[in-house]
C-alpha cells in the first residue's frame, strides 16, 4: 500500500435475539412499542433493584462463540465499566472485562489474492446494551426501551489489512449468526454494528502503528468507505512528518470523511471493578456439550458439502447459502428432481428473480416445474371419474356458525400493556423458561451456576 501496511481490528456488536431483556423480564426487540414503557426500577437502574442474568443470552453468546472455534470459559465474571451518558441511566454498564465467556477462536476469509487467510478472535463478552437516543435540533429524546437489550461483543485481532477483508469477515459472521439464529443481524435497527480499529506502520516495521477508532458503524458499505477514507489519512499524516493521534472519530457519510470526536479512553478511564450484584457465572461441560449439539450445518461447511456432493460450482453454491431458507428449499427440490444442478439453476433463475409482489414458490413447500421432476412411464394423463364440486345454493346450505369470540381468540397471546413493569412481579404475558431470565434465591450462593434446570 505505497509503503505502508494497514492492521484493521473490530469490535463487533450483536443484540441476541432473545425474549427478555438481560437483567430483567422487561420485553426486547420491541423496537415499535411506545417509547419507555418496556422498562422496569432494573434496566432503569433505581436504588434497590437487582440484576438476574438471562440464561438464553449467555446460550446465544456462547454458541457463537463454539461457532468460530472459541474456547468457552466455564468461570466467568462481570464487571461495572463506569461512565456517565444520557444512555446509560445506571451511570454503568454492566460488562465482561477480565474474564469473558469466549475467548480465543478466528474466521476464515479470503484475501486479495483469494487466499484462505484466517482473521483471529481475540474474545467474545457478555454485556448489555444502552438506551436509544435520538439527537434533533434543540434536544435530544431518549428511549431506554432498548437499554439492556443482551449484548454481546465479538473483539478480533489486528488481523486485517484491507477494508475488503473486514466486510469479508462481518459478513461471514452475520451469515452465521442468522443460521444458528443468534440475531437478526439488523444492521438498520442496529442489531449488528461495529467499531472499527485501523493503523498504519512502514512496510516491514515491527509492532502496529498509533491506531484509531471510528465509532458505531451499521453499515458494511460505510465501513468499506470510512476505512479507505481513513487509512490515507492516516498514510498522508506520515508522509507529511505529523503524528497520528490515538482518538475516536466518526464518519460523516455526506462528506465523505471521518472527524474527531474525543481523545481515545484506556481501560483504567471506565475505573472496571467487579459487578458487586452478580456473583461469577459458573457453567458446566456437559451444558456447553448440548449447547454445541444444537447448532445447525454452518455455512461455509455447507458450501463445500454442495460443491462435493452435489458437483455444484462454487457460484451456485454460495448463491444458495446465503439464504438458509433458499438452502433449505433447494436441497428439497433437488431431492425431488434428482438434478442438483437444474434445480440449482431453477432456484437461482426462477425463484430468485422473482418479483416479491408475484406469486413465486415457497421456500418452505418446493414444487419444481415438470421438467426437473424424473419421467415416469405410467404418468399418461386419465380423464378424471371424480363429479364435478357443487355450486353453492343458499336454499340448499346453511351458512357455517360464526365461531363465538371466545373461540375464535383462543390460543391468541394477550397484547402487552404499555404500563412499566415492576422488578419483582412483572414477566412476560406467556411463560418463557429458556430466554427469561433465571430465577435468583433468597440467599444468594458464592457463584452463579446456570444449571440444565434453571
Amino acid at each position: 500500500m505505497n509503503g505502508y501496511t494497514a492492521c484493521i481490528g473490530l469490535e463487533v456488536h450483536v443484540q441476541l435475539k432473545t425474549r427478555t431483556k438481560m437483567f430483567c423480564a422487561c420485553q426486547a426487540h420491541d423496537e415499535d412499542a411506545p417509547p419507555n414503557t418496556h422498562v422496569c426500577p432494573v434496566c432503569l437502574g433505581l436504588p434497590g433493584a437487582l440484576p438476574v442474568i438471562n440464561r438464553e443470552a449467555i446460550r446465544k453468546t456462547a454458541q457463537t462463540g463454539l461457532m468460530i472455534g472459541s474456547t468457552i470459559a466455564l468461570r466467568s465474571v462481570f464487571d461495572r465499566k463506569n461512565y456517565f451518558y444520557p444512555d446509560m441511566p445506571k451511570n454503568y454498564q454492566i460488562t465482561q472485562q477480565a474474564y469473558p465467556l469466549c475467548i480465543g477462536g478466528g474466521i476464515t476469509v479470503r484475501d486479495a489474492d483469494g487466499n484462505p487467510k484466517l482473521i483471529r478472535g481475540n474474545h467474545i463478552h457478555q454485556e448489555e446494551d444502552a438506551a436509544k437516543i435520538t439527537h434533533l435540533e434543540h434536544s435530544s429524546e431518549i428511549d431506554y426501551n432498548r437499554a439492556s437489550t443482551p449484548l454481546m461483543e465479538i473483539v478480533t485481532e489486528p488481523d486485517m489489512a484491507t477494508p475488503d477483508e473486514a466486510v469479508a469477515f462481518l459478513a461471514a459472521l452475520k451469515e452465521m449468526l442468522i443460521y444458528a439464529d443468534i440475531s437478526e443481524c439488523n444492521l438498520e435497527k442496529g442489531h449488528m454494528r461495529a467499531d472499527v480499529n485501523s493503523s498504519v506502520k512502514p512496510d516491514g516495521a515491527p509492532g502496529l502503528g498509533t491506531k484509531t477508532e471510528i465509532k458505531n458503524m451499521n453499515s458494511f458499505r460505510n465501513i468499506h468507505r470510512a476505512l479507505t477514507y481513513e487509512i490515507a489519512r492516516q498514510i498522508d499524516v506520515l508522509r507529511s512528518g505529523g503524528t497520528v493521534l490515538q482518538e475516536t472519530r466518526r464518519w460523516d457519510d455526506e462528506a465523505g470523511v471521518t472527524l474527531p470526536m474525543r481523545s481515545k479512553e484506556y481501560a483504567h478511564d471506565y475505573r472496571y471493578f467487579p459487578e458487586p450484584d452478580l456473583p461469577p457465572l459458573v457453567l458446566t461441560q456437559e451444558m456447553v456439550d448440548a449447547w454445541r449439539a444444537e447448532l445447525p450445518e454452518l455455512p461455509a461447511a455447507r458450501r463445500e458439502r454442495y460443491v462435493r456432493d452435489f458437483g455444484l460450482p462454487e457460484y451456485d453454491a454460495s448463491v444458495l447459502v446465503a439464504d438458509p431458507a433458499v438452502a433449505d428449499f433447494f436441497e428439497k427440490t433437488a431431492k425431488l428432481s434428482g438434478n442438483y444442478k437444474a434445480a440449482s439453476n431453477w432456484v437461482m433463475g426462477e425463484v430468485l428473480r422473482t418479483p416479491p409482489n408475484r406469486a413465486s414458490p415457497s421456500p418452505t413447500s418446493p414444487s419444481p416445474p415438470k421438467p426437473l421432476l424424473p419421467s415416469s412411464p405410467s404418468s399418461t394423463k386419465r380423464p378424471s371419474t371424480n363429479p364435478p364440486p357443487k355450486r353453492y345454493s343458499p336454499s340448499s346450505s346453511k351458512r357455517a356458525a360464526t365461531p363465538p369470540p371466545s373461540s375464535r381468540n383462543a390460543g391468541s397471546p394477550k397484547s402487552p400493556t404499555n404500563r412499566p413493569c415492576s422488578a419483582s412481579s412483572a414477566r412476560p404475558s406467556t411463560p418463557i423458561p429458556k430466554s427469561s431470565p433465571t430465577s435468583r434465591p433468597a440467599n444468594r450462593p458464592p457463584s452463579c451456576s446456570l444449571s440444565a434446570k434453571s
